[in-house]
């Protein structure tokens, strides 16, 4: 039987070893799972925080993309992967939609992971082809509701937009037939092509395909108006009073990694959002840096779980 001081003495040994572990780590390549097609506004977003924290670990940082099944594919692999910090999961709010959104999901994301930091904010927005006569929320859902089953929502399967998207058809009581994709960005090519007729995706990813008319930009779905899209209204502007959700991607590793080395992702993590090569290179994607602690992202993670549940719920989609 362990006495106390013999317990105290292996508890001591223990977290000599964990902080000569995270002194010397990391000493080969860190991979990071981005579930997400390559190209994606995600994927964009992982490959720059890689080449920034490549600086900081002073060790290549490589992307490895894991798409499908929601992003539920690489967020499985990169669960199962050993937790000695050189497997790192990048992800957005997908994190916490899948285990609301897939009814046989075998894993928890939740238990499976331990979070490292916040990476980036950005906003959400609404397009339309230029041939549909509708340019604000409200135009569309009298629009929609006058011609019933003729319109199509394009999405990337069990993402947030799909989720927004949903959410917006059920509440308004429309009628918008879901077409689910790969990716978003293969519902914009259909929408470039005359068959979708509605989409919900980044600021950064739509803002140029907006500003060459292809497209047309009817809502933000932030608190405020950005900058580039200064003539957008917001959702709460557009009559949604209190509706606000954004884009946001993270950073975890596997549940069991040291805290050592987890803290010192999130410092080498924090130090690259807070160069200014790496700001501006965001502010062009049209993201914001979003620097904290190991628990400041922790305590997010916690607030967004029961807020997607619930839109999950409302928006009744549930994928075997």
């Amino acid at each position: 039987m362990l006495t106390r001081r013999t317990l105290m003495m292996a508890l001591a040994a223990s977290a000599t070893a964990s902080s000569v572990l995270a002194a010397e780590y990391p000493t080969r390549p860190v991979r990071m799972i981005a579930p997400f097609t390559p190209g994606s506004p995600v994927d964009v977003v992982a490959r720059l925080l890689a080449q920034h924290l490549s600086i900081q670990l002073k060790q290549s940082v490589v992307v490895e993309n894991r798409p499908g099944a929601g992003t539920t594919i690489g967020m499985k692999a990169a669960s199962l992967a050993e937790p000695d910090g050189y497997t790192l999961l990048f992800q957005s709010s997908s994190f916490v939609v899948a285990p609301a959104m897939y009814k046989n999901l075998d894993y928890d994301p939740l238990k499976s992971f331990a979070p490292v930091a916040n990476i980036a904010w950005g906003s959400w927005v609404t397009v339309v082809p230029p041939s549909l006569p509708v340019r604000s929320p409200q135009e569309l859902i009298a629009y929609a509701k006058a011609h019933p089953d003729t319109l199509n929502f394009g999405f990337g399967q069990g993402t947030a937009p799909q989720l927004v998207g949903e959410w917006f058809n059920k509440t308004n009581g429309l009628q918008i037939a879901s077409v689910p994709y790969k990716g978003g960005m293969q519902a914009i090519t259909d929408m470039l092509g005359g068959t979708i007729h509605l989409n919900i995706g980044t600021s950064s990813t739509l803002l140029p395909l907006i500003r060459e008319r292809k497209i047309r930009a009817i809502a933000q779905w932030g608190k405020s108006r950005e900058a580039d899209l200064p003539d957008v209204p917001t959702m709460i502007e557009s009559g949604f009073p209190g509706l606000s959700l954004g884009f946001w991607v993270g950073l975890w590793a596997p549940a069991g990694t040291s805290a050592a080395i987890v803290n010192e992702l999130n410092r080498a993590t924090n130090a690259a959002l807070g160069s200014p090569e790496m700001n501006e290179q965001m502010t062009r994607l049209g993201v914001a840096p979003s620097i904290g602690s190991v628990k400041d992202f922790a305590d997010f993670i916690a607030d967004e779980t029961p807020r997607w549940a619930d839109i999950v719920k409302v928006a009744g989609v549930q994928i075997e």
